[in-house]
């Protein structure tokens, strides 16, 4: 009993000593780690958004979107995904809609960006926003701002004949059929599912009955 006990102690002690040997050699690689590190790395820029120029201070890790909703307060954008999956953070950059999760805000300097709260207001709503509310194309309405502003560069992509995936003549003038307008839509998720009446309020503003 004496020996087993005194061998469990010699093992305990070893295994004491093997930690805190461990643990002091560890120390001054995280302190000199931590001291490596680099702090954050801010910048400045100048970004135009909805008309006005406005200029940053920021991380330059900062998202685009971040910028519009943490240091703009242009909360209409929304952080769905995070990821650029689902299209509720879309705003129209240089008349391109883009996921807004997906770039930095560094990349956008002197660029002209819009976002849902730069379409119209509640007093001179843009068309494709009263074009939503007539055909209720919303329910929740947490993806409706990324489906407006995507649906406004929509219908600019076809004036401007620029095909999608399932166009079928490249030359041809581009029509919004209900393939175009749902292939280009695609990327905005509605978990409520109001597709059909969103379809519907894009129609009528292209002016073909919805």
């Amino acid at each position: 009993m004496r020996e087993d006990f005194e061998l469990n102690m010699s093992r305990r002690g070893l295994l004491a000593a093997g930690a805190a040997s461990a643990a002091a050699c560890a120390a001054p690689s995280v302190a000199g780690a931590q001291q490596s590190r680099p702090d954050a790395t801010t910048t400045k820029v100048s970004l135009n958004v909805n008309g006005e120029t406005r200029a940053l201070d920021l991380d330059t890790r900062t998202t685009l979107l971040d910028a519009l909703r943490e240091s703009l307060h242009l909360t209409g954008t929304k952080k769905g995904c995070d990821h650029g999956q689902c299209g509720a953070c879309t705003v129209i950059v240089e008349g391109r809609r883009i996921n807004s999760c997906l770039t930095l805000a560094v990349m956008h300097e002197g660029d002209k960006i819009t976002t849902v709260e730069g379409l119209g207001t509640p007093q001179n709503l843009h068309p494709m926003q009263a074009a939503f509310i007539k055909h209720d194309g919303f329910q929740c309405g947490y993806c409706t701002p990324g489906q407006i502003c995507s649906a406004v560069a929509v219908l600019d992509e076809i004036k401007a004949g620029i095909p999608s995936h399932v166009s079928a003549d490249l030359n041809a003038t581009m029509e919004l059929t209900t393939d175009e307008l749902r292939e280009r839509m695609s990327g905005n998720i509605c978990r409520c599912g109001a597709y059909s009446n969103i379809v519907e309020a894009i129609t009528e503003v292209a002016g073909r009955k919805a």
